[in-house]
């Protein structure tokens, strides 16, 4: 069943928790995950991508960054300031040929994403009557694997599309996923436009990019200029993989919260294993968390953006350590508890270890639901079960033993930068 979540995350949109918590790794409308984040190491570490055809105008300007490496390819004239002065496209036709003649062809790509397997297209076509935005389609083998909501500044609604100016294909938020960076121009405003990639455990059909609306306002009122380039400079960014070490890559995750929207957002280290490396907390305290790892130059999202505080959800608990995450969430008020535990695996993700779900009521006709006749018995019966199968309190005690914190932020962003920088 599909969760909260993004309720939590007000004005934003992330759904990498949601992605987790569904086709059945939620159980009855709470955020407790039952299923293993897909191995960070089966997940492309470059994402290079191939760059096609450079578009045939005597004065376009093109800034080109895939799979986070610059790729300066076609006639062209010398580079300013990383920037490519193009001059001439001989396949520009092939392109509209294949895909349409609304196809933009300059900035059209064949790339590896890491959200599917093989090479795809990233194909942007231009609005065919005024007054349309931007269409944005990922295809592959001539099948549309996914078309990508055009984000447009409220402020630039009605505008016309003036261009598409530059397209980059890397992990921005550091969780191991490509991401898409358009710059745009409708009107006389340029402006970003950042898309988050979602996999997890997924059919291919059902992975896609959500825009960023916050992020991309942030970055397109603060970057200078609003370019590729400029976002990289604002943000500091390493890419995911070159850190020097933990203290770097905690940095540069915070930088982005900051450059989003810290306003509500605290953080602080903690010690979920028992290795001598903090885990990285951020969150709105009451609403949601994002829980971070480092191993071997690269930070791991252990939790991205998961809500609690509503629908029964209370939040999650560990153990200094000892490796053990725990979240108690509850449904029909509390006449059904569910009380999961994980634990951060070899692969750098959170792995349910154990659920035990518990019936505060007689459930006779044994359909998981307090139905009328039941419902007097609420609060005059208990039975648990692990995993399905029923356990004693003195077994659900065993499971439940340990001193338990709450996972939440401590600090300001500010303060933790500056003990990250000590």
């Amino acid at each position: 069943m599909i969760l909260n979540n993004l309720l939590a995350r007000k004005h934003k949109l992330r759904v990498c928790a949601l992605l987790l918590f569904t086709a059945g790794t939620i159980a009855a409308c709470g955020t407790e995950p039952n299923q293993e984040i897909e191995s960070a190491e089966t997940i492309q570490a470059e994402h290079e991508g191939e760059k096609s055809p450079e578009p045939a105008s005597d004065d376009f300007v093109e800034e080109q960054v895939i799979g986070d490496i610059e790729m300066n390819t076609g006639d062209k004239e010398e580079p300013t300031d990383g920037e490519v002065v193009i001059t001439e496209n001989s396949q520009t036709d092939e392109l509209k040929n294949r895909f349409g003649d609304n196809c933009i062809s300059e900035q059209t790509f064949e790339v590896e994403l890491s959200e599917y397997s093989g090479k795809v297209w990233f194909v942007p076509y231009a609005p065919a009557e005024e007054g349309q935005e931007l269409n944005i389609q990922l295809v592959q083998d001539g099948t549309i694997l996914t078309q990508i909501q055009p984000y447009v500044p409220e402020n630039l609604e009605g505008q016309q599309f003036a261009g598409l100016d530059a397209v980059s294909f890397f992990d921005i938020n550091y969780d191991n996923y490509t991401d898409i960076v358009l710059i745009e121009t409708y009107g006389n405003t340029t402006f970003a436009a950042v898309y988050y990639g979602f996999a997890a455990e997924m059919d291919e059909e059902y992975r896609y990019f959500v825009p960023q609306w916050s992020l991309s306002e942030a970055l397109s009122s603060r970057a200078n200029p609003v370019s590729i380039a400029g976002i990289r400079e604002l943000l500091g960014a390493k890419k995911n993989g070159e850190f020097a070490g933990y203290k770097e890559a905690y940095a540069a995750i915070i930088k982005l919260w900051q450059v989003e929207d810290d306003s509500n957002l605290s953080g602080d280290l903690i010690y979920v294993d028992s290795d001598d490396i903090p885990e990285l907390v951020i969150g709105d305290n009451g609403f949601w968390v994002s829980l971070y790892t480092y191993h071997d130059g690269r930070a791991y999202p252990l939790m991205d953006h998961w809500g609690y505080g509503v629908m029964g959800n209370v939040g999650y608990e560990y153990i200094p350590k000892e490796n053990r995450i725990r979240n108690y969430n509850s449904d029909y008020a509390g006449a059904i508890r569910y009380t999961t535990y994980m634990s951060m695996n070899n692969q750098y993700s959170l792995k349910t270890v154990t659920q035990i779900v518990t019936y505060n009521f007689d459930d006779v006709n044994e359909n998981g639901y307090p139905d009328d006749d039941e419902q007097g018995s609420i609060g005059y019966y208990s039975a648990s079960y692990a995993d399905g199968v029923q356990i004693t309190y003195e077994q659900y005690s065993d499971y439940d033993a340990g001193e338990y914190e709450a996972v939440v932020g401590a600090i300001s962003l500010e303060e933790l930068m500056k003990k990250l920088a000590e």
